[in-house]
């Protein structure tokens, strides 16, 4: 459980933005901006933020399904973005990712069977006979009944489709899954059938998961360890009974604010009203990203981008009130 297998250093991407007649680059969107973090073997890291704040970019580009602008990923020690085209195909056997739309994810082409038996093909595991054996046991790994084989995506549910999308990317016994918003668009009762179901996976398969997602309950439910991310910056990170329990960054405090609880005799946190809007990632603010919506903000704050530091135990926090 000590052993490290994924770590990100400083990983940076930025999309260019282009104007003018000639479309030059007049400016960059930093989507995600210096992120640094790891991942033990068989641990859950879950990464919240509100929508535009880089977690599914940052779950991208360690895979390489997008090109990375700069920074290392380095899994099962070997570094994920100077590997040749050849090796990062071996590579991605190990490293698998499920997807927040289960439908455009899915080929509407293929059915079911040719679905799961695809990446095995790829990846030349196995003979014909053993891959369709394999596809029958993931089926039924996932809930899902044998029948199902010849049917096509569009005769599922969202909650099936969801199960094909996790069956596939345990066709090739990966080592680790990024699991992108996976039941965001599920309904309730479905969405915790889909996170029981990956809980017994892990177990089962020994995996690791980055599950990214903006539910927070969501993410309590099934995580170890949980990073927050703000306009492509991690600004803490811990386990998730002290971040629940004891955020320490304002925007974080803000975040869990906003829970709703239906126990009405819990303990109820003041609600946080942040003020203005997220600012743009292609023109972000000087120093701390956080400070023209921090109630907390300093004269620091405006001037000196605040490092992730270790506050004690493992509670990591970029915030200026902690130096």
């Amino acid at each position: 459980m000590d052993q490290q297998l994924l770590t990100v250093n400083h990983l940076k991407k930025y999309f260019p933005i282009k104007g003018g007649i000639l479309g030059r680059e007049v400016g960059q969107c930093k989507a995600v901006d210096d992120v640094s973090f790891s991942v033990k073997k068989g641990e859950t890291l879950g990464l919240v933020g509100e929508s535009g704040c880089g977690k599914s970019t940052t779950g991208r580009a360690i895979l390489r399904l997008i090109e990375p602008t700069a920074g290392q990923v380095m899994f099962q020690g070997k570094d994920v973005t100077q590997m040749t085209d050849d090796q990062l195909r071996r590579a991605r056997r190990d490293m698998q990712m499920v997807f927040q739309d289960p439908f455009a994810s899915l080929n509407p082409r293929h059915s079911v069977g040719r679905i799961l038996e695809e990446p095995m093909i790829v990846h030349q595991i196995g003979s014909s006979k053993e891959r369709k054996e394999r596809v029958m046991h993931l089926l039924d790994v996932v809930g899902l009944d044998a029948s199902h084989v010849r049917r096509y995506p569009h005769q599922f549910s969202g909650g099936q489709r969801q199960r094909i999308g996790i069956a596939r990317a345990l066709a090739v016994h990966p080592q680790l899954i990024i699991a992108d918003e996976p039941v965001s668009a599920l309904d309730v009762s479905v969405q915790s059938q889909v996170l029981n179901l990956m809980q017994d996976l892990q177990k089962e398969f020994d995996l690791t998961y980055i599950f990214i997602a903006h539910d927070l309950g969501v993410v309590k439910h099934i995580s170890d360890r949980v990073g927050v991310m703000y306009l492509g910056r991690l600004v803490e990170l811990t386990n998730k009974d002290k971040l629940y329990d004891n955020p320490k960054h304002p925007y974080t405090q803000a975040l869990l604010s906003a829970v709703p609880t239906i126990d009405p005799d819990g303990d109820r946190r003041e609600r946080i009203i942040l003020q203005g809007d997220v600012p743009s990632p292609a023109n972000a603010p000087a120093g701390c990203a956080f400070h023209t919506r921090c109630s907390h903000a300093m004269e620091i704050c405006r001037a000196v981008r605040p490092a992730l530091q270790d506050t004690g135990s493992e509670h990591f926090v970029a915030c200026h009130l902690y130096n």
